[in-house]
């Protein structure tokens, strides 16, 4: 019986021609596959979104609880709560409001695009390149959400303000401190918390296409 030489055993083993599992068109159908689904993901998520401030933004305004809290607060600066002041504040948050929604459909609508033409037969330079504008539509999505957030902030803040000036009232010096603080200190925990939001739901969705682009633009390469 031949002595059994191991050394041998490894370099032949090791010579033996490694038989690819998947072609390369077979692996772009699965990454386009995932790449559609993740983009499903995203649209769906949006469209629970809208649909839920939608409902939250109609209950709080049927029920008047954003006014009576924002009166709380101007009347503890010393303003009187008036019918002309109630129904400024409402014209203003209902126009907001709508701009939200406008703004947030908008970007719904987009999603459903993307998703709809992100198909299996698309060739591989027209996948990368829709990826790509997703991904830059996603992101404009989180940066204007929180520039609305901020802007209506804002445009609030201003309209204390307004308030007390045509009620010719002068807060105290330390009520006008704790309010200035206390609207930098809550949109800055809200900023936070959303951005935290997008970057867990958005952001796991979004580096496995992050995943799945790197490979594509692989696949790509090895054609050119």
């Amino acid at each position: 019986m031949p002595e059994f030489d191991l050394d041998r055993f490894k370099k032949t083993w090791q010579e033996q021609p490694v038989q690819q599992k998947y072609d390369n068109n077979e692996i772009l159908q699965m990454l386009n596959k995932k790449s559609r689904n993740y983009v499903k993901y995203i649209f769906w998520i949006s469209v629970f979104e809208f649909l839920f401030f939608s409902v939250m933004g109609l209950f709080y305004f049927l029920q008047g609880e954003e006014t009576t809290t924002f009166l709380n607060v101007l009347e503890k600066l010393g303003a009187k709560r008036t019918t002309e002041l109630e129904n400024n504040f409402d014209n203003i948050y209902l126009g907001l409001k709508i701009l939200s929604l406008l703004v947030t459909a908008y970007f719904v609508f987009k999603f459903y695009q993307n998703y709809r033409k992100i198909k299996i037969e698309e060739n591989l330079k027209a996948l990368i390149t829709r990826i790509i504008k997703f991904k830059k539509t996603v992101n404009a999505f989180i940066l204007i959400s929180i520039a609305l957030l901020v802007a209506f902030t804002s445009i609030f803040t201003v309209f204390i303000f307004y308030a007390l000036n045509s009620q010719n009232i002068e807060p105290a010096n330390s009520a006008l401190t704790i309010f200035i603080i206390g609207i930098i200190l809550s949109t800055g925990l809200t900023v936070a918390l959303i951005w935290l939001y997008y970057r867990l739901v958005y952001g796991i969705i979004m580096r496995k296409l992050d995943k799945n682009l790197t490979q594509l633009k692989d696949i790509d390469s090895k054609e050119i």
